[in-house]
């Protein structure tokens, strides 16, 4: 597979691959895997959420403000 990227693009991997003492191929494929990892929790999250509901599990506006505040004050 090949990708191509702007000039200002393969400046700015060049440059963070070489602070991390990779090759600017092993930033991409570390970008790549961090970005489908992510990508992967956030949809079992999705998941979740969703079980919940269908479980009749859920919050009304006020509870989850109620959460929201106090995740803020702490």
């Amino acid at each position: 597979m090949e990708v191509q990227f702007t000039p200002d693009i393969e400046a700015r991997l060049a440059e963070r691959a070489a602070r991390q003492c990779l090759s600017p191929d092993e930033a991409v494929r570390d970008v790549v895997t961090r970005y489908f990892e992510e990508e992967d929790r956030f949809v079992k999250a999705v998941e979740r959420g969703e079980a919940a509901l269908a479980r009749g599990e859920s919050l009304t506006h006020e509870q989850v403000g109620d959460r929201l505040r106090r995740f803020v004050i702490a």
